[in-house]
């Protein structure tokens, strides 16, 4: 199917042209094989869509901001038109169309892939899998494990509920028009974790305080939120933040937690 649907630069629109990627990302969605209903973000020229209709049929939704784009796609998929819908996903209320948990998929747009990913974190009790085309360096920064420079805020979050699979990298040759960068498919799975032991206020403002000076130990980057003899402190403080996992991450905040009570 050739579209005449045009890229919009200040829509961040690179179209995926390549069926074998995208046939590829379809699958990785179907592989979590939980039978819920998928909202599928950006859908621009259905290079997904036309995988995913014909196997989720109404339990298929899409959300897209182009004004071009819609009609396009309710003209050619006619028996999902009333599922396909002109908003935002970031600002759509996803439970006026799905009661209950959902999937999500898309070829992100890479200016607002990681609000996208923080409107999943928001809403993981009900977004059970995602599967996602990001800029390569995002989707190494949400899947990496600690101990590496890009492991981050975004890491520590996404990875306290969801298990990360960095899937495959995709060239720049694979869209129109071609990104400047290369791409990555990633895959996020809802874990069992199903709400942290810890203050989560606290947990968030000390991940951000101390990756924010993530070339200090945390004794020194976590006095913004709470100073603390240094006599009382646990061997955690003497480490950077990229060197701690989620679960190191809310020991430290339990341990603030009992120190400012």
């Amino acid at each position: 199917m050739t579209s005449p649907i045009r890229a919009k630069k200040h829509l961040g629109q690179h179209f995926l042209n390549d069926e074998n990627i995208a046939k590829k990302i379809v699958d990785a969605l179907l592989e979590c094989n939980n039978n819920l209903p998928v909202i599928e973000v950006g859908p621009g020229t259905g290079v997904l869509t036309k995988y995913l209709i014909p196997e989720l049929k109404n339990n298929f939704y899409a959300l897209d901001v182009d004004r071009d784009s819609v009609p396009y796609l309710k003209e050619h998929y006619p028996e999902a038109a009333g599922q396909i819908y002109l908003a935002d996903f970031l600002e759509f209320d996803i439970s006026t169309i799905i009661n209950g948990k959902y999937n999500v998929i898309g070829n992100f747009p890479y200016n607002i892939s990681s609000q996208i990913m923080f409107k999943v974190l928001e809403n993981r009790n009900h977004v059970d899998c995602v599967v996602g085309m990001f800029q390569k360096e995002v989707a190494q920064r949400i899947a990496e494990k600690p101990g590496s420079k890009v492991y981050g805020i975004l890491s520590v979050f996404l990875q306290a509920f969801y298990d990360i699979e960095y899937l495959f990298t995709v060239n720049e040759n694979a869209f129109t028009p071609p990104p400047k960068v290369k791409s990555a498919v990633i895959r996020l799975k809802r874990n069992e974790r199903k709400a942290l032991s810890c203050n989560e206020e606290l947990f968030i403002k000390i991940i951000k305080a101390t990756f924010n000076q993530r070339r200090k130990t945390i004794r020194n980057s976590i006095r913004a939120v709470v100073n603390i003899p240094d006599e009382e402190l646990i061997p955690l403080f003497q480490k950077r933040p990229e060197q701690l996992s989620v679960e190191q991450f809310i020991e430290l905040t339990e341990f603030v937690e009992g120190k400012t009570k």
